[in-house]
Parts: C-alpha cells; structure tokens; sequence
C-alpha cells in the first residue's frame, strides 16, 4: 500500500492496480475488473475480461484484434480531447506517443489534477500521435527505461546500421525480432524512411496488427507472408529480403528455415549487451516505443508536477532524480506489468 499521499489522496493502490475511488474505476488494471480505462493495446495494460472498457477507438479495436469480438462487456470510444464525467471525476485522453490509440489519462478532481502516462514515448514516430505533455499536480509516470545508462541512439542510426549490414551480406535473409504492437509498424515505417521500398515479409503473427493500422490511416507499403518453407529446405528467394518475426520466433525452428539469416532484435534492450548474446542476436538494433533516461526526466520538466509517482520499471532511479529537481516523488511498485521494450 502506497503512502497516505499529499496531493490526490482519491487514487489508491489496490491489488489490482490503480483506484480512481470516486469514480470507481482502475486505470489498467491488471486483473479483471468491473469498470476500468484503458491506456493502450499491450496484453500488460489491457487484459481482457473486465465489465466496462473506455479507450481510444483504435485500443479497443487492438483489444478486439487480439482478444475476439468480446473481450470485455462493454467498450466507450473515448477518442482524444473528449472529455467525460464518471461520478464526479472529469476524465479525458491525450496521446502517449507509445503505440497506434496510446493514451495518458488526465483526471481532474475536486480542483486537482492527475495524469496517468502508461507507457510512453517523446520521439517522432509515423504510425501514433505524439505524445502530449499536460501540466498537472500530480504525474504518474512509467520507467522502463529508468537508468542513465538508457539513452536511446537516433533511430535513423540504427536503421542505417540495418541497411549496412544487408550491403556487406547481400545474398543473406535479415530477420528482425519485433513485437507484433507498435514496434513492429514503426520498424516497418523507418525502413521505409529510409528509401526501402521492396516487399517487407511477416511472420503471420504480425500481420493481423499491421492490417489494423493500414486499416487506420497507417501506409506500410508491401507486406508479404513469410510462411516457411519445405520442412528442412530453406526459402531460396527470401534471400537478400527483410523478414520481421516476433521476437521468440527467431530463436525458433521457424527461422532456421530462412536462407542463412543474419538475426537481428529491434528494442531498448539491445543496449545491454548480455541480453543480445543470450538471445543469440547478431545484429541488435536499439529501437525503442519507450522514452530513455533524458526524454524522462525532460517529460518531468514539461509537465511540471510538484508530485510524481513512479509505477513500473527502474522506480527508484526516477525517484531519486525526480526528488533533486524538488519534485514530491515515490515508488508504487505496482506489479504486472512486463518489460516489453
């Protein structure tokens, strides 16, 4: 149980999640729950089961992508901008930047105000609205990436390392780990920044996401199947093509049946260079739908806050730097929540 807090003392921790008390509701739970809203599509922060849903359009269509027709009792578009009241708590959504239908949610009460970040993002990314910083009393921010040491590259970098790479081993398949939400439309949209416009082939576990975003508005170009081939015989025109799997696939049978692939993984993580070796990832590409230590603290800046609570990630770093700035900050230690990156 989190600390009697100075500002906002109408949120609770509850084991499963964030309490809007008055209103009744829980921003991602990570149980199921009879009234809850939702930040975005990824399995750690919608769940199915819960009563009632309210997300951005685009969630809740991911949630029913992924889930079937059914994965909650009831879904209220919440588009962004538009604002609702439950039981006396105004509430609205703002974009996150992190994935397609990404939301903060800001909540005022009683002359106080609190945003909720879930996951988010600051850097420019094609396929999502960016995120929007809201100045508020008290900001409920992530750390995923909640150590100095995380400082993402320019993404361009990392694509030009990508296409350098296919330079010097023309007749070999790159097969990229992604995950199938968010990361792996954007890694498709800086391919294609970049001047890449052949075919991009898919595991079929990505392609019913991309789908929905092109059904969105989302351009990704040509998207072909990268169904295996005979079993024991390697896809031959695969060859020189980029292929993207979801990140347990490419340590999988399925991709020793691509032409001599040059294996890469596209997140965060990839900065830690033990965890590229143990994944057996010759080529990491540090590519992530998270903001790095800089872009943290500078969203700390933005919205200004005299109060901040830290919810999952590398909590304790974000507090302490939070707490120099002057800023009132504290752990919540949810649990839950995964470090997709």
């Amino acid at each position: 149980m989190m600390r009697a807090a100075r500002r906002a003392s109408w949120i609770r921790v509850r084991p499963e999640g964030l309490l809007v008390e008055p209103g009744g509701f829980y921003v991602d739970p990570t149980r199921a729950v009879e009234r809850a809203i939702i930040t975005h599509g990824h399995a750690d922060h919608a769940r199915p089961g819960h009563g009632a849903v309210a997300a951005t359009p685009a969630t809740l269509a991911i949630m029913r992508t992924r889930y079937g027709e059914t994965p909650f009792g009831s879904g209220q578009p919440l588009p962004f901008g538009e604002t609702i009241s439950i039981n006396g708590v105004t509430v609205r959504l703002v974009p996150a930047g992190h994935v397609l239908g990404s939301a903060q949610v800001v909540l005022e009460y009683k002359g106080e105000r609190v945003v909720i970040s879930g996951d988010y993002k600051r850097r420019a990314d094609r396929t999502c609205d960016a995120f929007e910083p809201v100045p508020c009393d008290v900001f409920v921010t992530e750390a995923t990436f909640g150590l100095p040491v995380f400082r993402h590259p320019p993404d361009e970098d990392e694509i030009a390392t990508l296409m350098h790479s296919r330079r010097l081993f023309p007749e070999r398949c790159h097969v990229i780990g992604t995950y199938a939400l968010g990361k792996a439309q954007r890694l498709i949209s800086l391919i294609r920044a970049a001047g890449y416009d052949k075919p991009l082939y898919l595991h079929g576990a990505l392609i019913p996401i991309c789908e929905l975003y092109q059904a969105h508005g989302v351009d990704l170009g040509e998207l072909l199947p990268a169904t295996a081939g005979e079993k024991g015989k390697p896809r031959a025109d695969l060859s020189g093509e980029i292929v993207l799997a979801p990140p347990s696939a490419i340590a999988d049978r399925w991709a020793r049946r691509l032409p001599d692939p040059v294996v890469a993984m596209a997140s965060g993580w990839m900065r830690v260079k033990q965890r590229a070796k143990q994944g057996g990832v010759e080529l990491p590409l540090v590519i992530s739908d998270h903001a790095d230590w800089d872009e943290l603290l500078q969203t700390l800046d933005d919205v200004g806050a005299p109060e901040v609570w830290v919810t999952h990630g590398r909590e304790e770093a974000l507090v302490h730097a939070a707490r120099m700035k002057g800023m009132e900050a504290q752990a919540l230690r949810l649990l839950g929540y995964e470090e997709e990156g």
